[in-house]
């Protein structure tokens, strides 16, 4: 398999619109041939959701899920941009499945990593940059270790970075991105909240 750039992925993410994961397994399947990539992308219908990020979504469902013990509750408003495409089997389907990865062990705390405070980051990034001089890493590999470990806290408590409860293959984003891609339109959660039983944070 051809080692894909940086580079690479951010041409073909120009020239498609398509998000950065799924340009990058294009290239990959392509072997990095980019006029290939790009033909991937377009049969799979994923090329141009970028394009439609900027547009309003003012259409959707609010839909509402409580575990079957009543223990944990989800409220959450996923946004598209015609009622056409909200009242559809699809789009309530995916509303709900969104609903369940919230209340499942997943337990979100953040919408996207821009919503985490800066506080939570630099207090991960302290302990990381600790542990790794306790465990005498040498000086120049720590800045690495400290980007991994934000990019786990992002995996482990950001919504749309989740693998996807109904299929770790993929993120709640690239669930997002592909339902976009097969109705035509902007797909986004706009926000949500859990609520466990006994918690105060939630």
């Amino acid at each position: 398999m051809a080692d894909i750039t940086a580079a690479q992925v951010k041409a073909l993410r120009e020239t498609t619109g398509a998000g950065m994961m799924d340009c990058k397994k294009a290239l990959q399947e392509a072997d990095g041939d980019m006029t290939r990539a790009q033909q991937i992308l377009r049969e799979k219908g994923l090329a141009g959701v970028a394009k439609r990020a900027g547009r309003a979504a003012n259409q959707g469902r609010i839909d509402a899920y409580v575990h079957f013990n009543n223990t944990v509750g989800v409220l959450i408003e996923v946004n598209c941009e015609t009622d056409f495409v909200a009242n559809t089997d699809e789009f309530s389907q995916l509303v709900k499945d969104l609903a369940l990865h919230i209340a499942s062990p997943a337990a979100p705390a953040y919408l996207a990593r821009e919503d985490v405070p800066q506080s939570i980051l630099d207090e991960e990034a302290h302990f990381a940059e600790v542990q790794a001089k306790q465990a005498g890493k040498p000086e120049n590999v720590i800045p690495r270790i400290l980007e991994g470990k934000i990019e786990a806290y992002y995996k482990d408590h950001v919504l749309l970075e989740q693998p996807f409860v109904k299929d770790d293959s993929k993120t709640v984003q690239q669930l997002l991105d592909e339902t976009a891609a097969k109705v035509g339109e902007k797909v986004a959660v706009r926000r949500f909240v859990r609520y466990k039983l006994g918690d105060d944070g939630e």
